[in-house]
């Protein structure tokens, strides 16, 4: 059985420590960061906000990433080795197709690029407010450090615009509250996916 998880949500919500988490702790799990996708910073063009426009899918080169999701749909055993991901001991025995192989798929645009929202089983989401988030973005560190003024004229309004056209979209999408405690946040997540696989057995 094959099984995509999207964790997608606003930047610095934790999508990241959520998955690096689940890796750990769920059989035969790959991940594909959407972060792993930005074009270079010479490719992305500079918005009427004045800032180069990183907040928006034009930013990601979304056809690579999603025919690096189909290369794990069409044989999820050869992505994993390819990636370093240890198998469990049956994956190398059994009929891969009688094994449970798990694709996370993590990133702030993941609900907002049409070719990809079929591929889904389930769809996560996580919000916190302006102010944390805000917070939490001044204590990053990134390759391309943020110009003054970044987060509130880009960014922010960026985030917003996308939620808007991810929630008419129809995607079921499942939200998770950012501000609980990150252990609070996968227990929540680890519990449902073992229920959802159970389900399909």
């Amino acid at each position: 059985m094959k099984y995509i998880i999207g964790i997608g949500g606003v930047t610095n919500g934790g999508k990241t420590t959520l998955t690096n988490k689940l890796i750990k702790t769920l059989p035969n799990c790959c991940v594909v960061h959407q972060d792993d996708f930005f074009k270079k910073p010479d490719q992305i063009e500079v918005g009427e906000d004045g800032f180069k426009q990183w907040d928006v899918i034009t930013a990601l080169d979304m056809e690579a990433m999603t025919n690096t999701v189909k290369g794990w749909i069409e044989n999820p055993v050869k992505f994993a080795r390819s990636h370093g991901v240890t198998l469990s001991p049956e994956s190398n025995v059994a009929d891969p197709d009688e094994q449970t192989h798990i694709l996370i798929v993590e990133g702030f645009l993941l609900y907002n690029y049409p070719p990809l929202l079929d591929v889904f089983n389930k769809c996560y989401y996580i919000t916190i407010p302006y102010e944390e988030c805000k917070r939490r973005r001044s204590t990053r560190q990134y390759t391309v450090p943020d110009p003054p003024g970044l987060f509130d004229g880009h960014v922010w309004p960026m985030y917003l615009k996308h939620r808007t056209l991810m929630e008419n979209c129809s995607l079921s999408i499942e939200y998770l509250d950012g501000l609980k405690h990150k252990e609070e946040i996968y227990n929540q997540v680890y519990e449902d996916i073992q229920n959802n696989l159970l389900n399909r057995l």
